[in-house]
């Protein structure tokens, strides 16, 4: 049976012979990335990808995603470099999390470091702050009121509430590993850590978490973050640097590095 790593190998080169491109790079996004897989998490894969100079010299708008059907176990898809790189002037989260992931499954040619370096400089605690609050509040709604709750989402909520609390306190894009925000931010001992170290231990096992009795004092914390940041992320700065010229440049050079 094939390696995980070979199949995914095999679909991006599959894709790169399919559509023409070189895929620049690609990683992992989901749960796996984030720490906190189940045995049975399938992967989410995300990749960046650049065409031949020609398919850019258009008057026409063009198709900047490619996607391919999600398997059992794999869910594939990317974006066009110049998509990505609108995206990245805007700080789009997703994006700069891809950046950092720490399963890389491809890298070649120079854009992906050059973006690295730059990035504190295109991070707005604003928008990002936003973005996080956004899905801490939608999966909070969804899977956790009620008596009888979704244990498993409380990871779908405590990570992105985390991440406004490291945005509030470093001022920076928060890290892709839950083990890091929880340590860093939760007081090592409280009954809030225990139960979310509980939690994490049921979860990697491959139990089974469907719907369970809350879990009051994760609730009680996850309620007070959310109305607190409900009231605070409006006067976070947006704080990012205007870089269009050094983007436009960047472009220009990776079709020179990759097609010349």
């Amino acid at each position: 049976m094939k390696d995980i790593r070979e199949v995914i190998a095999e679909q991006l080169s599959r894709i790169e012979l399919e559509e023409q491109v070189r895929i620049l790079y690609a990683c992992e996004s989901g749960s796996r990335a984030w720490g906190f897989p189940s045995q049975d998490s399938d992967y989410d894969v995300r990749f960046i990808y650049i065409r031949q100079p020609d398919w850019y010299l258009s008057i026409y708008d063009k198709r900047d995603v490619i996607e391919r059907p999600i398997s059992d176990m794999l869910d594939i898809s990317g974006w066009d470099l110049r998509k990505a790189l609108n995206l990245y002037r805007k700080s789009n989260p997703p994006l700069l999390e891809w950046l950092q992931s720490t399963i890389c499954y491809s890298e070649q040619y120079s854009v992906m470091e050059r973006l690295r370096e730059i990035s504190p400089l295109t991070f707005s605690p604003k928008s990002c702050m936003y973005h996080y609050l956004n899905m801490a509040r939608g999966n909070y709604r969804m899977y956790l009121q009620g008596d009888q709750v979704r244990i498993k989402k409380y990871f779908y909520v405590l990570r992105p509430v985390l991440a406004c609390e490291w945005i509030e306190t470093y001022d920076e894009m928060p890290p892709m590993s839950f083990d890091v925000l929880v340590d860093r931010l939760i007081p090592e001992g409280s009954e809030l850590w225990l139960e979310i170290q509980k939690l994490l231990i049921r979860k990697k096992s491959g139990e089974e978490l469907d719907y369970e009795p809350r879990l009051s004092p994760i609730n009680e914390y996850l309620e007070e973050r959310l109305h607190y940041y409900e009231q605070t992320a409006e006067s976070m700065k947006s704080g990012k640097a205007t870089l269009d010229g050094q983007l436009d440049e960047m472009f220009r050079s990776s079709l020179k590095e990759v097609w010349s």
